[in-house]
């Protein structure tokens, strides 16, 4: 049996410059943080006592004999693209809801990847992990989706991200005192807005929109530079940071139709009125969870204007995607 445990993330600033349409012209770059939430996978070879020869568990149980037959489709692409012909059980737990903004669906392919190369007793690298879980997000599957969340779910930690014309990345931890960190997590909160999303809608209408919105998402990319300033420093405060999120809020919500919706727009409103300084809503857009920045002394007002939402508690900095159980079975044959 082997378990892999990845981290979820939580985007700051810079989303849309992490797509290769963007970045490979103009390079791209985000800051951000993989959270205490996790994608835990667990794998083990199946015994060829069964009828079947594949077993999937996630929000649906799958018993199949072909690869070509596993609706879901980070497991088909990776066990075809990783060549993986005996028999396999694979069982997904999740701590949050998929389609959420948090980078799940990055950290399940990352976290079978691992999962997978740790049962043929191999050990992969934090950037061959991130590169493989791009290449068959973007190559294999096709999907409308940018290069951070991988990253994020390999390496965790708390980081700025660049992107090169040329396709390469660089991860740059960024290291605060103990007691920085602290502020900046009791000035963040986190609640889900009971509205799930498949982003690759509103993923594919941002993409097809880059050409227009090129003046957004280079003042996107510019926020980088001073949200990094901002964090990094000793003294000042929190609500520069807030500020600056509630900038790059206004500029997301114009880079296509579906990014916010009356709801989301009326949750965020009402988190301004309680204090929040600024917020914004998590992954590409449509729903999930929206993060505000408040003064501590606000948060409790915070949490009762928006007493009908869950908020979840984080911590920043999580560890990056790791093998947590690893027990080889002996195998039948």
């Amino acid at each position: 049996m082997i378990v892999s445990r990845t981290p979820y993330r939580l985007s700051l600033f810079g989303g849309g410059t992490d797509y290769p349409k963007w970045f490979q012209r103009h390079g791209g770059a985000v800051i951000g943080t993989a959270i205490d939430k996790y994608c835990n996978i667990s794998l083990r070879r199946l015994p060829p006592f069964f009828a079947h020869r594949y077993r999937v568990v996630w929000s649906r149980i799958e018993l199949v004999n072909d690869l070509l037959e596993i609706e879901h489709p980070a497991v088909r692409a990776v066990l075809l693209d990783q060549k993986e012909k005996r028999g396999l059980e694979i069982h997904h737990d999740g701590d949050l809801p998929a389609r959420s903004g948090l980078g799940s669906s990055s950290a399940f392919t990352v976290g079978l990847l691992n999962a997978l190369y740790a049962l043929r007793g191999q050990m992969i690298s934090k950037h061959k992990l991130a590169s493989e879980a791009i290449r068959i997000e973007q190559q294999v599957i096709r999907e409308p989706v940018g290069s951070q969340d991988q990253i994020w779910a390999a390496y965790g930690g708390l980081n700025r991200i660049d992107f090169r014309t040329d396709g390469s990345f660089d991860v740059t931890p960024l290291v605060l005192t103990r007691d920085r960190r602290d502020e900046l997590e009791s000035s963040l909160v986190l609640f889900f807005t009971g509205l799930s999303r498949y982003a690759m809608t509103v993923a594919t209408k941002q993409i097809a929109n880059m050409d227009a919105k090129e003046r957004n998402l280079h003042r996107m990319r510019e926020m980088v530079d001073e949200a990094q300033a901002i964090i990094a420093s000793t003294n000042r405060p929190m609500r520069e940071l807030g500020v600056l999120m509630n900038d790059a809020w206004r500029l997301k919500r114009e880079l296509a139709d579906g990014v916010s919706t009356p709801e989301i727009d009326a949750i965020y409103e009402a988190g301004i009125a309680a204090g929040a300084v600024g917020g914004k809503l998590l992954g590409a857009g449509g729903g999930g969870f929206v993060a505000f920045v408040v003064a501590p002394e606000k948060r409790q007002a915070l949490r009762e204007k928006l007493k009908d939402l869950i908020e979840v508690d984080v911590k920043v900095a999580a560890p990056g995607s790791r093998i947590v159980v690893y027990e080889p079975d002996s195998e039948v044959r």
